[in-house]
């Protein structure tokens, strides 16, 4: 799979609704909080396809996203940025706490960001500051287990299903109204294989060296694979 394909379902008319899967007394607060500490993971996503996410559902999109509009049997002069069956998967947290509101947008929340796959973040982020601050001062490693139990997700396939497979028809059992039009009936660059897309820096960000503060299950089955190239991440500090 090409990056074409991932762009389009990415950036591009998805009429689904995205809330992520925090449960309802855990707010979203914005990728600022996670860009603090994790600055060359939000410098990578800031060119990816995900954060523009938004872009395509203006009405100022250019020819290539028009004529998928066209293909899609949309409205190519139609601005989608306050339809709600729309803005969900083009955006953080919608329909949730503290998430991406259409009469009140937040710019940390504008796109696909960190929450949208990691999960809300309020509680896991404090055991993130409080293992760090260990591990720096004693090489003290932390569980991941407790991450998890915070309601961080390790598991994303199913929070990328919820747009990008999320059409009648589809192989996804967790289908279900409103469908996204972009589907592989329309064009072929639509198939979504998690698989290839999570391996693409220009759709996801780039992964960065982490620093050993946790241990243990749960991990990504990729995770080996990425650290084991990864570069070393440049630090921010929490504010």
């Amino acid at each position: 799979m090409k990056y074409p394909m991932v762009c389009a379902l990415a950036a591009v008319v998805v009429f689904a609704t995205m809330a992520g899967s925090a449960s309802a007394e855990t707010a979203f607060e914005g990728r600022k909080k996670c860009s603090n500490c994790h600055k060359s993971e939000s410098d990578s996503w800031i060119k990816t396809a995900h954060a523009k996410a938004v872009d395509s559902l203006k009405a100022d999109r250019n020819k290539e996203k028009n004529a998928a509009m066209v293909k899609a049997k949309l409205d190519p002069k139609k601005d989608y940025t306050k339809d709600k069956d729309c803005i969900g998967c083009h955006v953080t947290g919608f329909g949730s706490e503290g998430g991406y509101e259409i009469s009140d947008p937040d710019k940390f929340l504008v796109g696909v960001g960190c929450e949208s796959c990691h999960g809300a973040g309020p509680d896991y982020r404090k055991i993130h500051r409080k293992a760090g601050e260990a591990f720096e001062k004693s090489k003290k490693v932390t569980a991941r287990e407790s991450l998890a139990e915070a309601g961080q997700d390790f598991e994303f396939v199913e929070k990328c299903n919820a747009c990008h497979l999320n059409y009648e028809g589809s192989p996804w059992k967790g289908a279900k109204k409103p469908y996204t039009p972009f589907t592989p009936k329309v064009d072929k660059k639509y198939a979504f294989d998690f698989e290839k897309s999570v391996r693409n820096n220009k759709a996801m960000h780039e992964h960065f060296k982490l620093a050993g503060t946790f241990e243990g299950p749960p991990t990504p089955k990729f995770h080996e694979e990425f650290q084991k190239d990864a570069k070393p991440a440049e630090i921010g500090k929490e504010e």
